[in-house]
């Protein structure tokens, strides 16, 4: 009996030791991958990394810089998030920023924040109007989640803002693919739109390419059971494809869960290269440069 009890005891042990192996891997961040030059990290959220300064954006900056990526376009959520980017867009060449209302704070867009994101939106440093769109994932999950009448009202502001200012149209979906791609068709997209963080499954991805619209792919694309998003990625158009960390969130394979950053943004092109059977090299020039011309970035 004590034999047995003491063997129960020390697998428990070891049961603790390996969760608190993995609460510790989750804690650090990934390893720098090998440089692939040219890339641009077309979705990234500096604030979020801790880039609240220019002195944090400068390192995050310059620690994506050392494995090729060049350039990131940094995200608003909120108007909070919007200040913040284009902050970061003026405190470091490197960083431009995309100013909206996500449309979990879809509710948020009164006259007063209306006007100012029109101003944001007009700012040389500010390349896109996003991340807006349609999430019915949070409604009647948080009370903070704007429901999707007032969501879709939103949405239909953006898009005439885009229009408005001349700038790409950066989308967030959520579960909400026919709604989405209908109130685009009604209310006239803009020259531009990218499909951040692409999630559809295939009958979605060529609909979007038939229109015409740019397919951003994240980490997502390299997890284990991505294989509907694996099979959206190969048949994308080599001009209609961008490559984004959305950090800190969707580390790619094999980092799942761990923090992100763009200097991961290598491991995600490389995905990609594998998936539609490129030279990693070649898939990089091929997303750096979508993402220059989209974005109309500088040439490097």
């Amino acid at each position: 009996m004590s034999d047995s009890v003491s063997g129960g005891d020390g697998e428990s042990e070891r049961n603790e030791s390996a969760k608190a192996a993995k609460k510790r891997r989750r804690r650090e961040p990934p390893p720098d991958p090998t440089p692939l030059p040219g890339l641009v990290d077309a979705h990234t959220h500096l604030a979020a990394c801790g880039g609240r300064d220019a002195e944090s954006v400068a390192a995050i900056l310059d620690r994506a810089e050392a494995v090729g990526v060049g350039a990131v376009i940094t995200v608003a959520d909120d108007m909070v998030d919007a200040r913040w980017a284009v902050a970061a867009a003026e405190w470091d060449e490197r960083a431009y920023a995309a100013v909206a209302l996500h449309p979990m704070h879809a509710g948020d867009l009164d006259d007063a924040n209306a006007a100012e994101l029109e101003r944001m939106a007009e700012h040389p440093r500010v390349v896109a109007v996003g991340e807006t769109g349609l999430d019915y994932y949070w409604p009647g999950k948080s009370d903070d989640c704007a429901p999707p009448a007032v969501q879709h009202e939103t949405f239909r502001w953006h898009i005439d803002l885009a229009k408005r200012v001349g700038k790409p149209l950066m989308i967030h979906n959520r579960e909400a693919d026919r709604d989405l791609l209908d109130i685009l068709a009604a209310e006239g997209a803009p020259d531009v739109v990218i499909m951040h963080c692409f999630s559809g499954d295939l009958a979605v991805a060529r609909e979007c390419i038939d229109r015409g619209y740019v397919l951003s792919f994240a980490g997502t694309v390299s997890f284990a059971n991505a294989g509907e998003l694996r099979a959206a990625a190969e048949i994308v158009p080599d001009d209609q494809i961008l490559v984004e960390t959305d950090a800190p969130f969707l580390t790619p394979h094999p980092y799942r869960g761990q923090p992100n950053q763009s200097y991961c943004l290598p491991y995600t092109a490389r995905a990609l290269a594998d998936i539609r059977g490129v030279d990693d090299e070649a898939m990089g020039r091929i997303l750096g440069a979508n993402a220059r011309r989209i974005y109309r970035l500088p040439l490097r």
